[in-house]
């Protein structure tokens, strides 16, 4: 499953509203451990099947940014039934990834 892009308009159906757990990555292109983790998160969304993984580009999406207290990126967000479970802030190698999952 590839890494779903978000925007205002499909947060709510994609994030909030969603059937599995998300992990919302929220990053931006001059953030160069974001970029560091974009590989790592899409090969996550290969890997499992079982959680939805979407990308968050904060200058973009300012308003969900703010909305969820985002003041660090890369900032991972773990949702489940629509509300925020639990958050990492920083690069993180896979296997930390995996354990904040729940891998």
């Amino acid at each position: 499953m590839s890494v779903i892009q978000i925007t205002k308009e499909n947060f709510e159906s994609e994030v909030l509203k969603s059937d599995k757990p998300v992990v919302a990555d929220f990053n931006a292109e001059w953030c160069g451990p974001c970029q560091m983790l974009k590989p790592v998160i899409e090969g996550l969304a290969d890997e499992h099947p079982e959680v939805k993984f979407v990308s968050i580009n904060i200058d973009d999406e300012d308003d969900i940014a703010y909305d969820y207290n985002v003041s660090s990126i890369p900032c991972l967000v773990l949702f489940k039934g629509g509300k925020e479970a639990s958050r990492s802030v920083g690069f993180k190698p896979k296997p930390e990834i995996v354990k904040f999952i729940g891998g």
